[in-house]
This record gives C-alpha cells, structure tokens and sequence, in this order.
C-alpha cells in the first residue's frame, strides 16, 4: 500500500503533490513522457488505459485515447509497457468498469501488481458496486481511489472517503474533463468537504490547466492531478521535454506557494 504512504509522506513534508495524468499507448514514446514528468517533480503518475467510450473524459482525453486505440492499443499492451517503467513514484492506471471486467477482477489485478501498479481509479464505478473491485485489489496490494463530486451529500461523501484508498479524489468541477480557463468555488469546497470527513490525502482534478490554478485548488486540497493540459500538449505534437517542462512549471509553483 505504497501510494497512500508516499502522499502522507509528501504532506508530512509541507509539499502539495502533484499526480500527472498520461494515456498510454498514445504515441510510441509515451513511457518517456512518464521519466520526463517524473523526472521533473511529479509524485506520481495516473496512466490511462484507453477506452472507446470514455464517459467522464471530456474531448482532449477522448481524443488522445482515440488515437491510442488507433496505433492498436490495447489494455494488455498498455500494462506491458508500465512494466518497462523504471520510475521511483507510486503508478496508478485510471480506466473504465468494461476494461477491468473483461479482463476479469482476479487476472486485471494480478497483471497489474504484476507490473508494479500501486493504485486504480475506475471512472465509472460507483461506491455502491465497488465493493468486490476493491476487495480483490487489496488482496493483490493495489489501493482503489474513489472520487468525490460537488454534488455529493453529507452522508454519501462521508462513506467514499472511508472507503477509498490510497487517496480521495475531489473532483474540482461538475462536468466532464478538460481545460478551464478559471476554476470554480466548487473545487476549494469538495477539499474542505472531504478533509471535514478524513486524514486521507485529498487531491484534485479535473479541470486544473495551469499553474496558477494548480495553487489555487491546491490551497484547499494536499495536491492536484492534471490530465488534459498536459495531453493538450502532446497532442498538439510536443513530446516528453514539452511535457517535463510543464510539470515543472506546475511543481515549482506548487513548491513556491506551500
């Protein structure tokens, strides 16, 4: 349970975390982008396993999981190439209920231990069915993520904060993924929602774009997570140094604010 540990750790430090979010199998030098945004202060990393209907993901993620799938992507070519990763930061894989049922609960846990993966955050699984997923994962050492959204009662938040492991994911906005030029008052309130309710790490995503708004949500939460603005880049044709030096704008802003 390595990923719950490190985040404790990095906030035992006074330091917000910062999880990067990356589609795998998007181009042939993907797991270079992960050792580049490792390398440039990313405390863990969120690889995406790409899928064909990616109801929370907004155009940029869908688009970038659509040309994955494209090269001829699959979750067990993705998987096999985490396993060449050579990275000193907890790795989570972020998917669709389809993917991990297909593979069946016991072999998609067994595969991705298997390959070093500390956490998963299934976009589409409810706290109510999570229960057997994340029973079988635990058994296997990897932490299952729940995600929090501002609509969220009192009682219901309070039960996926005690039921999600390796953090809680507040989800900053309502809607889908994607770049925002300003965030909303939503996001600082998930934060203090879900801290009202546990010690767990709180991180937030969805919408984060830029530095500046990576401090601002940070203020409330222990860390971000950034998907779409650094998958807008490489879309867009930058490759792993494009995508370091993002991450490390994010991270010293981060850093200078803490």
């Amino acid at each position: 349970m390595r990923l719950e540990s490190h985040l404790r750790g990095r906030r035992e430090a006074g330091a917000k975390a910062l999880v990067a979010y990356v589609t795998g199998g998007l181009s042939a030098d993907w797991p270079d982008v992960v050792r580049a945004v490792v390398a440039a202060g990313a405390d863990a990393v969120e690889v995406g396993i790409p899928f064909s209907d990616p109801i929370m993901d907004g155009p940029t993620i869908q688009e970038a999981s659509h040309r994955a799938l494209a090269r001829g992507t699959t979750p067990l070519s993705v998987i096999d190439e985490i396993g060449s990763l050579d990275v000193d930061v907890p790795l989570l894989v972020m998917t669709y209920c389809n993917i991990i049922e297909r593979l069946g609960y016991h072999r998609a846990a067994e595969l991705l231990a298997g390959v070093g993966i500390d956490g998963t955050i299934i976009a589409d699984l409810p706290l109510d069915e999570a229960g057997p997923w994340a029973e079988v994962a635990a058994g296997a050492g990897i932490e299952n993520v729940l995600l929090a959204a501002p609509s969220t009662p009192d009682d219901r938040l309070a039960e996926i904060c005690e039921t999600s492991r390796g953090f809680v994911y507040g989800v900053a906005l309502m809607g889908v993924t994607g770049e925002r030029a300003a965030l909303t008052g939503d996001a600082g309130l998930i934060a203090r929602r879900c801290k009202a309710c546990t010690d767990r790490p709180v991180l937030l995503g969805v919408g984060i774009s830029s530095p500046e708004q990576a401090v601002e949500a940070a203020a409330d939460a222990d860390g971000v997570i950034v998907g779409s603005a650094l998958l807008r880049r490489l879309l867009d044709g930058g490759g792993p140094d494009e995508a370091g030096r993002f991450i490390g704008s994010l991270r010293a802003a981060l850093d200078t604010a803490s």
